[in-house]
């Protein structure tokens, strides 16, 4: 058997409508360095806050949720606990579930290793990363899916196969 891996958890909303399309679980990892002024989960950004826990753990809860669409990686900053991410994300992209992640740095950032090797490799496993700082004087009623006009829905796999940003639609409408 593996070794087994854990994270941080600041908490988990097995079914949301706010996070991506469709019903999604939420997954609060806990831990943040961009300290954005204005962003609604200030207490996720103790690295060592939060549970720790076993990531199997969580992929089990995925797994034992019904009438799920996705799964969306949110925080704090998941690509903080990256290999984390990534094992989730796989997990999730084998349960036929599509896979959203918030980070706060770009894409740009992430493919450039900013974020580290481990988020680069979980970018195989996430179809929408919602990238970018939280800008509190760029929050608008406008934005779907993320909290200020600064933010981008990467749509990751068109972007890495064309070499440039591609941003996601959902059926004729940019979001």
């Amino acid at each position: 058997m593996g070794e087994k891996s854990f994270m941080y958890l600041a908490g988990i909303v097995p079914h949301s409508m706010v996070d991506g399309p469709g019903v999604r679980m939420s997954i609060f990892f806990q831990g943040c360095i961009h300290g954005c002024p204005g962003c609604q989960n200030p207490d996720t950004w103790d690295p060592k806050g939060g549970e720790h826990v076993e990531v199997e753990s969580v992929i089990n809860k995925i797994r034992n949720t019904k009438y799920l669409d996705g799964i969306t990686l949110s925080g704090g900053d998941p690509l903080l606990q990256a290999e984390a991410a990534g094992e989730i994300a796989k997990a999730a992209k084998a349960m036929g579930l599509d896979v959203w992640a918030y980070t706060g740095w770009t894409f740009d950032e992430v493919l450039s290793g900013k974020a580290g090797e481990k988020a680069i490799e979980a970018l195989e496993y996430i179809d929408v990363l919602v990238d970018g700082r939280f800008v509190e004087s760029l929050k608008s009623s406008e934005c779907i899916f993320r909290g200020s006009s600064n933010q981008r829905l990467v749509d990751v796999k068109k972007s890495i196969g064309s070499g440039e940003l591609i941003e996601f639609f959902e059926g004729e409408r940019k979001v």
